[in-house]
């Protein structure tokens, strides 16, 4: 029998990270260990991976074949109030996992997100040329290149909005729709303009282990390596989810629902493409 995959998952207690390790532990032949931080909890190992002597201790004790690099700043308006924070996080710590990874025979792959391209001729292929219109899609497009610039056999998987199994309402860009498809006593105008395709996790986690499985078999060295897209085909605006959301509850009567023409603008609000649909 053929020794198991040793992989790692940060970001294990984050919504794709979880679902990672729940899929994880449901195939044989990967033994599957979870990293967090400022979420930790039982079951999962406690790792800053800001802290690179920390890091590359635990890659030296670890000896892992494969990491799946889940941990990020994923929020645009969060990023923004925090720029060197979300820069150490979502472009300085993939170099520093990538480099270390490729040290260690670790296969690496890195989650980027359809933020980085501007969303004004969809769809978009690996090859097309990225061009971020925000802060955040910026850092990921940064660590990327910071992967694989530190790594040429790492991957980088990019994605788009995501939905899934979520711990609290707001954890997610798509259940913090709940909220208002709920609430019924007054007018919410949310965004008809900026087209989505929400994918579940759980189709992106059999994704990401299917590349870590397919790379441990591999025999002529060249691996799963380089950029690729992995998307829902079903376009959605956050109206379109509210509604749905709202019907699904059994709310028939949608009027306290107004599909708003043009994006959130003003205070706070942050550019963000408007379909930035990837190719499969």
């Amino acid at each position: 029998m053929d020794a198991k995959i040793k992989l790692v998952v940060t970001g294990a207690s984050g919504m794709l990270g979880r679902q990672v390790l729940a899929e994880a532990q449901k195939r044989a032949n990967i033994d599957a260990i979870g990293l967090s931080f400022t979420r930790t909890r039982a079951g999962l190992q406690t790792l800053d991976l800001t802290d690179e002597p920390a890091v590359r201790e635990f890659f030296a004790r670890e000896k892992p074949q494969a990491m799946i690099h889940c941990a990020a700043e994923r929020r645009p308006n969060v990023a923004g109030d925090d720029p060197q924070g979300t820069r150490l996080l979502n472009v300085h710590v993939p170099g520093i996992l990538a480099r270390e990874a490729l040290l260690h025979g670790t296969y690496f792959v890195y989650i980027s997100t359809e933020y980085v391209f501007d969303g004004l001729d969809p769809p978009y292929d690996v090859e097309d040329t990225p061009k971020p219109l925000n802060f955040y899609g910026q850092t990921k497009l940064d660590g990327e290149l910071a992967t694989l610039k530190a790594n040429p056999k790492a991957a980088v998987l990019r994605v788009p909005l995501l939905y899934g199994r979520v711990e609290y309402e707001g954890e997610s860009a798509v259940s913090v729709l709940l909220g208002p498809a709920k609430d019924t006593s007054k007018v919410h105008e949310i965004d008809a303009a900026q087209i989505r395709f929400p994918t579940c996790v759980d189709d992106v986690a059999c994704v990401l282990l299917d590349m870590v499985e397919v790379n441990a078999r591999d025999v002529n060295g060249e691996g799963v390596r380089g950029v690729f897209h992995v998307s829902s085909t079903r376009s959605m605006t956050k109206y379109d989810m509210c509604v749905f959301f709202a019907q699904t509850l059994g709310i028939a009567n949608t009027d306290h629902l107004v599909a708003a023409s043009e994006p959130p603008s003003g205070a706070g609000s942050v550019q963000r493409p408007k379909n930035t649909q990837l190719s499969n």
